[in-house]
Formats: structure tokens, C-alpha cells, sequence
């Protein structure tokens, strides 16, 4: 079973927080620490301790904007050592999810923190921890079904697939949509209203029409092969476009720019070629 450290410095959060820590199945102990550098000293005394010590440290679920050192900063200095706690980042922003998948975060939970996607989250941190083998001494409960959609950032319950529970894994609620979510609440936008998807890390942020953008936890490979048939084509390694949305393809000093309404887009050169002629196709249909 899991020993957790739960990092907030608001005090109202961290205990709703350990709460629903210490109410999942697959957590022996859920301790608090208001501050980045308490959870240091906490952190450090339990490397110290080795694997097998009193004080260990399994996972760490951490939030981003605090006092002092953010947790970006603790995740960073952690990285540093041999073997370092797991890290959930618990956070009310979505835009650093990037960076925290840079830093081998097991997940990224938006606030505020729904339980099911919290025990998405402790499900992730417990099969990395390799501590799933002690599944039959503990007897911990096979998982749930989930009704969360991220990315989103994608933007959890435990669930035997990512399926509905993270904003990466949500199932979309009919084919032409796809399940977003923002601060706890799932939305469904429509496929035919995404102009272009741009790869950020293990997501995909989506641009739509309208000039809003929704982050999913989707690779952007992943979003190619599903939408293809949608008229969805790879431009370059950190953009997919909708066709029907290029307003203009240029070619300026070797270089190859779409533009998508407002945004332009470079093409890379081994996508170039296949680009024009789709373009060319379907200007003449």
C-alpha cells in the first residue's frame, strides 16, 4: 500500500485532500504539509530512512503555486536523487501540465478535486510504485467505473483503462465529440468545430474555431489515426489541421507556413509536398 505526502499551502485544501487520501483502499498513510519547505524536510528525512524506513515516502501529490518554492521547484530538486517519491501535481491550472509530464509526474489533477479523478490519479502512482503485487494482501477493491473525462489538460476514478476517468482517456460521448475538461467540469466539443491541434508533451491542447482551446490528455499520434477520416492531416511533429480550415498555404524562402484563421502554422518539410497535393485535390473536387 501507498505512503503519501499531501503538499498544499492552503489549509482548507490540503484537508479535503487527505481526506480523500485516506479514504482510498490502496493508501496506508496520507500526512500533510502546508509548505514547500516542510515538505522538503519531510521528503529528505524519508530518502534518508531507505526504502524499507519508517518515514518512507511512496508518492507525493503536490500543488504548483505555493509560498516560496513552487511545486515545479520540489519536483525539480527530487529529481536529483536515486529514488525519488512519485509525483501527482494537484493544481487549479491547467498550463504547466507540460512541464510536469517533462518531470515524470504519474498525473496531473485539477482543482478542485473530484474523488473519482483522485482515484485515478492514486491508481496510476500505485501501479508505477510496483506495489500492485500487494494487491492480494491488502485486497484492495478491483476499479471502478468512472464518469470523468485530462487534460488537459487533460486536464479518474480507478478505472481498468484510462476510459472515462482523466481528461486523456475520456471516451467521447457520441463519435463527433470529444470530452474536454476545465476545473472539474467535463464539456463535449464538437470535432467539426477543432480547427487544429498543437502536441504539448502527453497532450494535445485543441484549437477550435471560435479561438478557444481545450487541453486533453490525447498524444497527438493518437488524434492523427483516429481523425483521419475527418479530414484531419499532420502538418509537422506538433501540429494536426483540419483541411477545411488552411486559408492559405505560402512558401517563403524555403519555408512553408499555413494559416489556420488567425494562427500560422509551419509545415515541415517531409509533410510539405503531401500537403499541396491533398490542397490541390481538394480545391478541384
Amino acid at each position: 500500500m501507498l505512503r503519501v505526502l499531501a503538499v498544499d499551502d492552503e489549509k482548507p485544501l490540503l484537508e479535503e485532500l487527505l481526506y480523500l487520501l485516506r479514504s482510498d483502499p490502496r493508501v496506508l498513510s496520507a500526512e500533510g504539509a502546508s509548505d514547500a519547505t516542510e515538505a522538503l524536510r519531510r521528503i529528505t528525512r524519508a530518502l534518508e530512512s531507505g526504502p524499507d524506513g519508517a518515514d518512507v515516502i511512496d508518492v507525493v501529490f503536490l500543488d504548483i503555486h505555493m509560498a516560496g518554492l513552487t511545486g515545479l521547484d520540489i519536483a525539480r530538486l527530487l529529481a536529483g536523487f536515486a529514488r525519488p517519491p512519485l509525483i501527482v501535481f494537484v493544481t487549479a491550472h491547467e498550463g504547466f501540465a507540460v512541464q510536469a509530464f517533462d518531470l515524470k509526474a504519474v498525473d496531473y489533477v485539477l482543482k478542485p478535486v473530484r474523488p473519482e479523478r483522485l482515484a485515478e490519479a492514486v491508481r496510476r502512482a500505485w501501479e508505477q510504485s510496483g506495489r500492485t503485487g500487494e494487491r492480494a494482501a491488502t485486497a484492495a477493491p478491483e476499479a471502478a467505473p468512472a464518469h470523468e473525462s485530462p487534460g488537459a489538460p487533460v486536464a479518474a476514478v480507478p478505472a481498468a483503462r484510462g476510459g472515462e476517468r482523466a481528461p486523456d482517456k475520456a471516451p467521447d460521448r457520441s463519435p463527433d465529440q470529444i470530452a474536454v475538461e476545465l476545473g472539474g467540469v467535463t464539456r463535449f466539443v464538437a470535432i467539426a468545430d477543432i480547427a487544429y491541434v498543437e502536441a504539448q508533451g502527453d497532450y494535445a491542447r485543441l484549437h477550435t474555431d471560435e479561438g478557444t482551446s481545450h487541453l486533453v490528455r490525447i498524444p497527438l499520434a493518437t488524434l492523427e489515426e483516429r481523425w483521419a477520416a475527418r479530414g484531419f492531416v499532420r502538418i509537422h511533429r506538433r501540429h494536426l489541421v483540419a483541411l477545411a480550415r488552411i486559408d492559405e498555404l505560402r512558401l517563403d524562402s524555403g519555408t512553408t507556413t499555413v494559416r489556420v484563421g488567425s494562427a500560422e502554422l509551419q509545415v515541415s518539410r517531409r509533410h510539405t509536398r503531401e500537403l499541396r497535393d491533398l490542397l490541390m485535390r481538394q480545391a478541384m473536387s
